[in-house]
């Protein structure tokens, strides 16, 4: 077994050495002579003769250094097998390709953030802030980091899918990247490359890093997070462990609170394993938290201190104050469910066994239908490896990098895994993302450890392929499962997969059983290989998928439909399909689903109907499409953001099907709006509207004069028009349409000034979001409706906040 630079593992006291002959005093100490073989001749060097400058010598220095790293990067450690470096560079490639493949059909993706990368390109106030416009009305209910790529992008390239997709997906590619790097460190190539191509297939990690959601830069900065705290566990670096602590700081500022979900067991095992005294240990610790805490908190200060007068809205809260958005909406509220302002309001849900409105929680709760698909293929594998891993490791000493290493990343998983499966608040199925390099780098370590065991032979070995052959059965089960749950979709696959990965398995068996010498040795390779194939088909399989179909809204899943599929609150939409697709497409593709028929709820009763089929090849039948007791359409609370009709229960999730207008079905749950406006899935809640060119010429009309060309109830409502046409428009109540921005009072003030123009309405009026009939936005839109004139353009109404009712 090799070791590598700082390598601790045990092997046993230092081999004696051969005499070495006594220094020659003529011969300076500071040059080692080559070889004689390689030597050229030289003329003797007097012990009188000036010494080189000391410039001279640490310049040469740094050249052969610098020299020696650009030959690393090109060749890989000196110890690795030829094939590895171009394996590497070739996945690299692979992954690059995957990840920009198609990447323009997506068109904005999320609206609700590229509305905000566009006004973060017009304005830098909007770009510290993260605002939803250039005008501030309002900022996302997130840090803005995660943003500032993006803004960054689209102030360069220009306003387009890429422009805001390609920074997401270069991420995506700089992952599996430090992945390889953190895991090769301790273990073999092999054990790097299996870990960064299992992160690069993970489906929901292809779907995410295709995407615009903070999860993509939240998972980098996480890996590299991991891999300085493993640099400084090698020799008790401070530089690596503060490094660490910046990463930290910055996932702060890309999704708050979950960010720090692994810095409990990091901070545990740096604190137990380093190599250092005790003392220094705790010292280091609490020099990387100070640089946490400036890293990501120099920011907040800056807002909390900023008066509020001048700054943006603070998106998600109820009070404009960023640290209530950290503890509360974005903070505890995801972990008990008590998340005023979210979708129905606040408070915890009735979801079922242990869960709220986001559907079951549990231990098995990632293994769901909903959720299995996206992260779950190599789940069980991760746990069996940690296990295996840490079993083999737990007799080396203290300090020995091999055990923390899984430490480190199992205590990663296991803190994740354990949020998720218990959290009552928000939670979608991308949230899954943050699991996948955990995952990925126990695979790769824990395979290549029980590898190394299993080629010492003896009992030892035979139990290693034991465990080997276990895990890839397993896997290839869980497979089988995972491919079941959309039985018309490949369904050989999963047969394949089955039938490979038992074969893989008793392969593995039989030669850690019986097979010895080099015959033997290749029949373990090959089985090995299968298995490999076998434990990636699924992921791959899914993640083409994902890469072929487009996503778009706010709530996107990876790989094709699945029975039983959850798609928000109360544990699925009318339907029970996915969301993601443009309107009228089922994940991206047009539907050919028979109508919905159903009828809206009224006051407190029940809506209820019958979900449409879904038509894309392989999906499931609809389910039974149930609103919620206690609202208009069967919603708590009253309307949708943007004061649209909420979903038509019934209309479910025809793809294809006839609408209550006689026009195309919506994404699930998105019935039309008034008059047959086409709107976004539940009401422009999670997706926004499509605007008609005559609409946007509209807006864009003398729309330098006002402040904001319009405002619009809900984020997503909002951003369809401004991306639309790349004026500002502000969002009334942020994201859910519930939050108290701006009142009433100010939004008279500012039609007094002439600072909006239009007023873009949703359908019936009713307005107000999750937070009740009566919040701020529905308020705001009784008097314009009651105030000023209603103007119809192409498929949209507006109200011209410049010209009042007459009469």
């Amino acid at each position: 077994m090799t070791t590598h630079d700082h390598g601790t593992r045990d092997a046993g006291p230092p081999l004696p050495q051969p005499p070495q002959p006594p220094a020659d005093p003529a011969v300076p100490m500071a040059s080692a002579a080559p070889a004689a073989s390689d030597a050229p001749t030289m003329a003797p060097v007097s012990p009188m003769a000036p010494a080189a400058p000391a410039a001279s010598v640490a310049s040469a220095a740094s050249a052969a250094s610098d020299g020696g790293r650009l030959a690393r990067v090109r060749r890989g450690r000196p110890d690795d097998p030829r094939w590895a470096r171009p394996a590497l560079w070739a996945l690299l490639a692979v992954t690059t390709v995957l990840y920009l493949w198609s990447l323009g059909a997506s068109g904005y993706a999320n609206q609700f953030y590229s509305a905000a990368a566009q006004a973060g390109s017009e304005s830098w106030k909007a770009f510290f802030f993260g605002s939803s416009d250039a005008a501030n009305s309002i900022t996302v209910d997130k840090p803005p980091a995660s943003l500032w790529p993006m803004a960054l992008s689209v102030r360069l390239f220009g306003l387009s899918s890429w422009a805001i997709l390609v920074p997401e997906a270069l991420m995506g590619v700089a992952t599996v990247g430090v992945l390889y790097a953190a895991v090769r460190r301790r273990f073999s190539a092999a054990a790097g490359l299996i870990a960064a191509a299992a992160l690069a297939v993970t489906p929901v990690a292809a779907l995410m890093f295709r995407f615009n959601n903070p999860d993509a830069l939240l998972c980098l900065l996480m890996v590299s997070a991991v891999y300085c705290v493993l640099r400084a566990l090698e020799d008790a670096r401070t530089k690596w462990l503060v490094l660490a602590g910046v990463c930290f700081g910055l996932g702060f500022l890309t999704k708050t609170l979950q960010a720090w979900l692994i810095l409990p067991p990091l901070a545990v095992v740096y604190a137990v394993c380093a190599p250092a005294k005790f003392g220094r240990r705790i010292g280091q610790l609490l020099l990387a938290g100070l640089a946490m805490v400036v890293s990501g908190g120099w920011w907040v200060a800056i807002v909390e201190l900023w008066p509020a007068s001048s700054r943006p809205y603070i998106g998600g809260s109820q009070h404009n104050s960023f640290l209530e958005l950290t503890f509360g909406y974005n903070g505890l509220g995801r972990i008990n469910g008590n998340e005023t302002g979210s979708v129905g309001g606040g408070g915890p849900g009735g979801g079922g066994r242990g869960g709220g409105r986001w559907g079951d929680t549990g231990i098995d709760r990632l293994f769901g239908s909903d959720m299995g698909g996206q992260i779950a293929w190599l789940l069980p594998a991760a746990f069996i490896l940690l296990a295996a891993g840490i079993w083999l490791t737990w007799r080396a000493r203290r300090t020995d990098t091999r055990r923390a290493a899984f430490l480190v990343w199992g205590g990663a998983l296991l803190m994740t895994f354990a949020t998720f499966s218990f959290m009552s608040g928000i939670f979608h199925q991308y949230y899954n993302i943050a699991l996948a390099p955990y995952i990925a780098a126990l695979v790769g370590m824990g395979a290549a450890l029980l590898w190394e065991r299993r080629n010492e032979g003896g009992r030892a070995g035979a139990a290693a392929s034991a465990v080997l052959a276990l895990t890839v059965a397993v896997t290839a089960y869980m497979s089988y499962v995972l491919l079941g749950r959309s039985p018309d979709w490949h369904p050989w696959l999963r047969w394949a997969v089955l039938i490979g990965g038992l074969a893989a398995a008793a392969g593995l068996l039989l030669t850690g059983l019986l097979a010895t010498g080099r015959l033997g040795r290749k029949a373990a390779l090959a089985a090995a290989g299968l298995g490999l194939a076998a434990g990636l088909a699924g992921p791959v399989a899914y993640t083409l998928n994902t890469v072929d179909t487009p996503k778009q809204g706010s709530i996107v899943t990876a790989g094709p439909s699945v029975a039983g599929g959850m798609g928000g609150p109360g544990g699925g939409f009318p339907g029970g399909g996915r969301m993601g697709g443009p309107p009228g497409m089922q994940n991206g593709r047009q539907g050919t689903g028979q109508q919905g028929q159903g009828q809206q709820g009224q006051g407190n009763q029940q809506g209820q109907g019958q979900g449409g089929r879904q038509g894309t090849p392989g999906g499931g039948t609809g389910g039974t499409g149930g609103g919620q007791p206690g609202g208009q359409n069967g919603f708590p609370g009253g309307g949708f953001p943007g004061g649209g009709q909420s979903p038509r229960n019934g209309q479910g999730n025809a793809q294809g099907g006839q609408g209550q207008n006689g026009t195309p079905g919506m994404l699930p749950g998105g019935g039309m709006g008034e008059g047959g406006r086409r709107g976004g899935g539940m009401g422009g809640l999670l997706n926004g509207q499509q605007v008609d060119a005559e609409v946007a010429a509209k807006l864009k009309k003398n729309a330098d004069d006002y402040t904001w060309a319009a405002a619009a109830i809900g984020s997503q409502n909002a951003a369809s028009y401004q991306l639309a046409t790349q004026k500002p428009v502000m969002a009334i109540g942020g994201f859910n349409g519930s939050d108290p921005s701006p009142t009433l009072a100010q939004f008279k003030e500012y039609v007094k000034q002439s600072k909006i123009h239009y007023f873009i309405s949703s359908g019936t009026g009713m307005g107000g979001g999750p937070g009740g009939g009566q919040g701020t936005s529905s308020q705001i839109t009784s008097w314009i409706e009651s105030t000023y004139k209603k103007v119809t353009v192409g498929s949209a109404t507006l109200y011209d906040l410049t010209q009042k009712k007459t009469g």
